[in-house]
């Protein structure tokens, strides 16, 4: 390896829209808060693009705006009681990550996940994706004081992996995985294939790579940079 180059030795992973398709539970939760409401449901499609933005931004699509704080409170409390309740009826890996999580595995490479969804949600989700027990790191949004966009949390995971930040990569769906994986100077990747609103662009979040699939990953963990490697890849700096 020479000085102009990096070797990445571990994966970490943001969670929904990036490792797992959470949506359509989430659009399932969402939908039965506006029946119970009077209103219609809202199609998969319309709600896909703001699930990584968390309850809060499902309400406020959901119902508005301009709701009063105790109005918005109640709905986002009935919506995280329905999800809560049927947290795995419908979401799955994306396609592709198996293969790359046994692959990582398999080598003997440690992987994790750093997510902002709450602890309660995260831990039911990975136990329920058969996750947990494989998983080196899972911090989820409420495991420190701090969330994405602060670094402190990949940076965490980094260290209960005992895997050094820059030799992580990071990959997430939102702009404020790119902010938290460049701050915690890691080797970012962002995805074409996650939560992304009208309007915003995974290739505008200065991310080291950007990708479409999940199998994009393993090209970029094989490269070696014309050498051979110790660790998942070695890279030229960006």
């Amino acid at each position: 390896m020479t000085r102009n180059t990096r070797t990445l030795r571990a994966l970490l992973l943001d969670l929904d829209g990036t490792l797992a398709d959470t949506a359509p539970d989430l659009a399932a939760a969402l939908n039965a808060v506006r029946v119970e409401e009077g209103y219609a449901p809202l199609s998969l499609d319309e709600i896909r693009a703001f699930v990584s933005h968390g309850a809060p931004q499902l309400v406020r699509l959901g119902f508005g705006e301009d709701l009063i704080e105790d109005e918005f409170e109640r709905l986002r409390l009935r919506l995280l009681d329905h999800y809560s309740q049927a947290v795995c009826t419908h979401t799955t890996l994306f396609p592709g990550f198996d293969v790359v999580l046994r692959s990582l595995e398999e080598q003997g490479h440690r992987w994790g996940v750093v997510t902002n969804k709450p602890g309660w949600l995260t831990d039911p989700l990975m136990a329920a994706l058969g996750l947990t027990g494989r998983a080196g790191s899972i911090i989820s949004g409420d495991t420190l004081a701090q969330r994405k966009p602060h670094p402190a949390p990949l940076l965490h995971a980094a260290e209960q992996i005992e895997v050094e930040a820059e030799a992580c990569i990071y990959v997430g769906d939102a702009r404020r995985d790119i902010e938290a994986g460049l701050a915690a100077g890691m080797y970012t990747v962002a995805v074409r294939w996650g939560y992304i609103p009208p309007g915003d662009s995974a290739d505008d979040w200065d991310a080291h790579r950007v990708i479409d699939q999940p199998a994009e990953l393993m090209e970029l963990l094989m490269q070696t940079d014309g050498g051979v490697t110790d660790g998942l890849a070695t890279i030229p700096l960006a």
